[in-house]
C-alpha cells in the first residue's frame, strides 16, 4: 500500500493525477496555507497553441488563510468568462464533447471554497480516466494531526492509515529526508513525472498544461498511458 499527501490544485497537470494513479490512498492537504500565485487556483491551457494562465478567482485569498479558508463563488462573471474561454480554446478538440460537460460539472457546482472546487475537479476527471484510488482530506480525516512539524505530519497521516510507503512530488526532494522518514519506519519517495509529448493540433508541443488539454487531446487509455510515465527516487 502507498500513500501520497498533496495540496488540492483545480484542473492539476498530469503529473499530478500520476501521483494520484501511482498510490493507494491520497490525502488532499487542505488544512495549510493558502499560497498565492501559485497553482493552487492557477493553471494553464492551450489558446490559440499557445499556453495561456488561467486563474480560478478567490475571495479575499490570503496566505494567513488554509485553503479550505478561502472562499470562491462560482456564479461571479469571471467563471462564466473562464468556462467560454476554455470552450473556444478546444471546441474542436477530439474528446471535447465528452470533456467540456465534466468542466460545466464542476464550474456549475455549489462548492464555496477553492479547496472544495480544487477537490470536486480533480476527483471528477480521476473517476472519468478509471483511477481507483481513494481519496482523504487532512482536514477531515487526520485533524488531529495538525500541529506537528511538516514531515511529523505527513508520517503520522501514513501511520494512521497503516501505510509504509509514502510518495511526495518530486518538489519536496529538498524539503524531506528519506533516513528521517525511514527511522519512523516509513519508505519515502518521490515521483519524477515523465511529460510525453501528444497530438494537440498544432506543430509544437506544449508541455504540462492542466488535465483538461490531456483529456482533450487524448483517450481514456492513451490518458492510462501517460499516467505511466514516471520514475520513482
Amino acid at each position: 500500500m502507498k500513500i501520497a499527501i498533496m495540496q488540492p490544485y483545480v484542473f492539476p497537470y498530469i503529473g499530478y493525477f500520476q501521483l494520484i494513479a501511482a498510490v493507494d490512498i491520497f490525502v488532499f492537504y487542505d488544512d495549510v496555507n493558502f499560497i498565492k500565485r501559485g497553482w493552487i487556483n492557477r493553471n494553464r491551457i492551450l489558446l490559440n497553441g499557445k499556453e495561456k494562465l488561467v486563474t480560478f478567482p478567490c475571495i479575499e485569498a490570503s496566505q494567513n488563510k488554509l485553503i479550505n479558508e478561502v472562499a470562491v463563488n462560482l456564479k461571479e462573471k469571471q467563471y462564466g468568462k473562464l468556462k467560454m474561454t476554455i470552450e473556444q480554446s478546444y471546441k474542436k478538440a477530439p474528446h471535447f464533447l465528452s470533456v467540456f460537460p465534466l468542466i460545466e460539472e464542476v464550474l456549475n457546482s455549489e462548492v464555496n471554497t477553492i479547496a472544495r472546487l480544487a477537490t470536486k475537479s480533480v476527483q471528477l476527471f480521476a473517476n472519468y480516466i478509471g483511477i481507483k484510488t481513494s481519496f482523504y482530506e487532512s482536514s477531515e480525516e487526520f485533524n488531529e494531526t495538525k500541529g506537528l512539524e511538516k514531515a511529523d505530519r505527513l508520517i503520522a497521516i501514513a501511520k494512521k492509515m497503516n501505510i509504509k510507503h509514502y510518495i511526495n512530488a518530486i518538489g519536496g526532494k529538498e524539503l524531506y529526508d528519506k533516513k528521517y522518514f525511514k527511522n519512523q519506519g516509513v519508505q519515502l519517495n518521490f515521483l519524477k513525472p515523465g511529460i510525453e509529448p501528444y497530438y494537440q493540433s498544432n506543430e509544437k508541443f506544449v508541455p504540462g498544461l492542466s488535465i483538461i488539454d490531456v483529456l482533450m487531446f487524448n483517450d481514456k487509455e492513451k490518458v492510462k498511458e501517460l499516467l505511466t510515465n514516471y520514475t520513482l527516487v
